[in-house]
This record gives structure tokens, C-alpha cells and sequence, in this order.
């Protein structure tokens, strides 16, 4: 285990740019410091603020796009007029150029950054609604 440690402070003396002796001296008042652990449960609070911050927004932008994905279903599905069942190559014909036109769009929209959620709250924030 000291070995461990050993190699542990040498790693950190180079990254950090300090000395051995500094960083164990901190590393002592810090444990000895009685507002040590207050420091170390604000830390903690901080951080799980930062994580559920993030999953809030992750959560906001999976509902968008279960939102986006049902809305375009809706829509296609309504918009799509049926063939008649001997025209099954045309349709199958049909299908896939609309799923490579689909991809296509999609891939231009995600290497130029244009994401639905940025358009989405763009657009409410300039109506005044939230």
C-alpha cells in the first residue's frame, strides 16, 4: 500500500507542478482541518447538483425527441397514401428511397449542429412562451 501511495505522490507532484513535501502537508491539514469534511460534503453537493442538472436536461431533450419521432410518424403516416397490394416492389422500392432521403437529412443536420432541441427552445423563447 505505501508503495502505492508512493508512486501516487509522484505522479501527482509532476502533474499538480508542487512539491512532495507541499502536497503531503496539505494533504494533512486537510484531514486534520475540522471543516474537512464540511469542505468534502460541499464538494459531494456540488457535484451531484452538476449531475442532476444534467440528467434533468437529458431527460428534457429525450422527450423532445420521443415528441419529434412520434410527431413524424403521426405525420407520415397520415401523409403517405397506400398502393395497391400488387405495387409490393414499388412500395418496398419507395420505402427505401424515403429511409435514405430520412438518413441523408439526418446526417446533415447533425454535421452542421442544426440540433431539434436548440430550434424547439429557440423558438419558444422568441414567442415568450416557455
Amino acid at each position: 500500500m505505501a508503495r502505492e501511495l508512493s508512486l501516487a505522490l509522484d505522479v501527482a507532484s509532476r502533474r499538480m507542478r508542487r512539491s512532495k513535501s507541499e502536497i503531503v502537508q496539505a494533504a494533512v491539514a486537510a484531514y486534520l482541518s475540522p471543516d474537512g469534511e464540511e469542505a468534502s460534503e460541499a464538494a459531494v453537493t456540488r457535484r451531484l447538483d452538476r449531475i442532476g442538472r444534467a440528467i434533468e436536461r437529458l431527460e428534457r431533450d429525450v422527450t423532445i425527441s420521443n415528441e419529434a419521432v412520434a410527431l413524424f410518424v403521426k405525420a407520415w403516416l397520415t401523409a403517405t397514401p397506400s398502393l395497391a397490394a400488387g405495387d409490393q416492389k414499388a412500395q418496398n422500392a419507395k420505402g427505401q428511397e424515403r429511409y435514405v432521403g430520412f438518413l441523408d437529412a439526418l446526417s446533415r443536420r447533425l454535421a452542421a449542429g442544426r440540433l431539434l432541441r436548440t430550434e424547439v427552445l429557440h423558438e419558444n423563447s422568441g414567442d415568450g412562451e416557455n
